[in-house]
């Protein structure tokens, strides 16, 4: 089974919405509370294309929600809204970039690695950065990722992440990154 970027973008989309909202079904833990759950700084390259590479830079803030369900013996499932500001910078062209929505975690209870996927809503500063146009200031990023609790106060983290307008413009290149991050976790 195959599918599109812009499918599977609308799929994570749909998915993240309908698992926050809907999600309150059986062992749900509501008792929590809105936190800072960490703070970093991430990074990361486009691959290789016609239209030359982009690169990225930001910092970002980490929040997990209210709702977390245990799913059986040691796993958790985390609701969390991820903020970030930084620099978009490609063929020359430098703009600012902001992102925010939310993200689910998955992990082991007592490991510390978890995956982590999520889709928010990016604004950009500028729509042309040499060869690429992005046709709007508004795009959508998802992401899937992998990260690693090296100390109890300090994470590593991988991500591939696409970010495109889903349509929203006759221009729609698209284009995915490779992100690595480090972060303060409270």
């Amino acid at each position: 089974m195959s599918f599109s970027v812009k499918q599977f973008h609308r799929k994570v989309i749909y998915s993240s919405w309908v698992l926050l909202v809907l999600g309150t079904g059986a062992n749900a833990a509501f008792g929590q509370d809105f936190r800072l759950e960490s703070v970093g700084a991430r990074g990361g390259f486009s691959f290789s294309s016609p239209n030359g590479r982009m690169n990225q830079a930001e910092a970002f803030v980490d929040f997990n929600l209210p709702w977390g369900w245990d799913l059986g013996k040691d796993w958790h499932l985390q609701s969390k809204l991820n903020l970030s500001l930084g620099w978009l910078g490609g063929n020359d062209r430098s703009g600012v970039i902001g992102s925010a929505g939310p993200a689910l975690a998955l992990g082991p209870e007592k490991f510390p690695l978890s995956v982590e996927a999520g889709v928010s809503g990016t604004g950009l500063s500028q729509t042309q950065y040499g060869e690429w146009n992005f046709g709007t200031l508004f795009q959508f990023t998802s992401y899937i990722g992998l990260n690693v609790d090296v100390t109890k106060h300090w994470r590593l983290g991988y991500r591939f992440q696409h970010m495109s307008n889903a349509g929203l413009s006759q221009h729609n290149p698209g284009f995915n990154l490779n992100m690595f991050a480090l972060s303060y976790v409270f």
